[in-house]
């Protein structure tokens, strides 16, 4: 079932697969058009307000170039012992990220920002979502990282692949931890009007 988006167009300001495919689960109509936003642009401060910042850069730019639609965008840091996992950029860092996450509770924040600039409209927040990793062994690691998933994703995992295999479980929301927190933006844009849901009778 598709949920057309009323009087404009939806952007989702994101290469990400896993974005795109969230929303897609979703019905909602729109349309993907990536933000050119260097990150190393945003200077660095604490977590939350650092993924949140950045989901506003992406989501600025996209807008400024389309005024009169609504666009979405995101950003995921993985937290552990109050250090930013990224995306790792190499075979060892993604090593060691793992390692440092094995047998051990991280955070998953999940930075968003809906704005349409015609309107003057932005909102953004920070999603966190706790996540417990089982006790990895070398062998497992290797064996994750031969699957070649770690390596676009931040913390070097990806829960809703292989990666499930990693987690004992978690508190908060799932499609955080998968890249955009789809219950708080889907309420958003119904809040605002975006999206009506209809039942027919």
């Amino acid at each position: 079932m598709k949920l057309p988006v009323r009087n404009s167009r939806l952007i989702l300001a994101s290469t990400s697969p896993r974005r795109r495919d969230l929303l897609e689960q979703t019905g909602l109509e729109f349309t993907v058009i990536p933000s050119n936003l260097v990150e190393n642009s945003i200077p660095l401060s604490s977590p939350e307000s650092y993924v949140k910042r950045l989901a506003e850069a992406k989501a600025k730019e996209i807008s400024q170039r389309h005024p009169d639609s609504w666009v979405i965008g995101a950003d995921t840091i993985v937290i552990i012992n109050n250090t930013m996992l990224g995306k790792p950029e190499s075979r060892s860092e993604a090593l060691k990220m793992l390692r440092s996450l094995s047998g051990k509770t991280h955070q998953v924040l999940t930075g968003y920002c809906i704005c349409c600039a015609a309107i003057g409209r932005l909102f953004s927040e920070t999603i966190k979502t706790d996540v417990c990793f089982k006790t990895l062994t070398e062998l497992q690691i290797e064996w994750y990282l031969n699957s070649g998933e770690p390596f676009d994703k931040a913390g070097a995992y990806g829960i809703q692949g292989i990666g499930a295999f990693l987690v004992k479980h978690i508190h908060g929301s799932y499609t955080n931890v998968v890249g955009l927190p789809v219950c708080e933006v889907f309420e958003f844009l119904i809040n605002e009007g975006v999206v009506e849901l209809e039942v027919d009778e």
